[in-house]
């Protein structure tokens, strides 16, 4: 299984992207989160999609998410059932990872409910087998007005594979994110660890 694929954009738009990864051209499918990640990019500027491949029978379809975050959510969305990849690439184009965190963890049904194509128990089937996946990252999400989500996932990740429990490291990371939204990702792991 591919874990992400880098290279250029040789296309773009908000349905999918083609990235030349040494002359080989990927087509992967992608949310409207992602093409604003990836949209931001310059010209020649490398990107790099973590990629998810549903393989059917007729064929093998790749799935690519701006950050690991994203896919994680994806996965948990295709793990309900009667929710397969395309429905779960329209639920996060509607409806930001943090938005969706935050609709599953509180039952917001209606929020589900207004992506096209989500019926009421289909919102419900989601709601239920995903309330206590997500609980927990519910509890330590940052507050909108703070720090970019890339950052913090970046300063997460680091400290997860540094050997620290995922709750431990968003507790820190939360609160210095809180404190001084422009930290760096680098300036927040020395503090992080300091604090740990």
């Amino acid at each position: 299984m591919y874990d992400y694929i880098s290279g250029k954009i040789t296309e773009l738009n908000p349905a999918y992207v083609v990235i030349d990864n040494h002359g080989l051209g990927y087509m992967i499918n992608i949310s409207l989160t992602t093409y604003n990640e990836v949209s931001k990019l310059a010209k020649d500027e490398i990107a790099k999609l973590y990629v998810f491949e549903a393989i059917r029978e007729d064929a093998h379809v790749l799935f690519g998410f701006a950050s690991k975050h994203e896919r994680e959510l994806f996965l948990m969305l295709i793990s309900v059932s009667g929710v397969g990849p395309n429905t779960a690439r329209m639920i996060l184009s509607s409806l930001s990872p943090s938005d969706l965190e935050q609709c599953i963890a509180s039952g917001n049904v209606g929020m589900l409910k207004s992506v096209k194509g989500i019926g009421g128990k289909t919102a419900q089937r989601i709601l239920v087998d995903l309330k206590d996946k997500i609980k927990v990252a519910s509890d330590t999400l940052l507050d909108s007005n703070s720090a970019p989500s890339a950052l913090y996932d970046e300063a997460l990740a680091a400290l997860v594979m540094l050997g620290f429990t995922q709750q431990m490291s968003q507790k820190a990371l939360k609160k210095l994110f809180k404190e001084n939204p422009a930290i760096t990702v680098e300036e927040a792991i020395k503090k992080a660890l300091k604090m740990m």
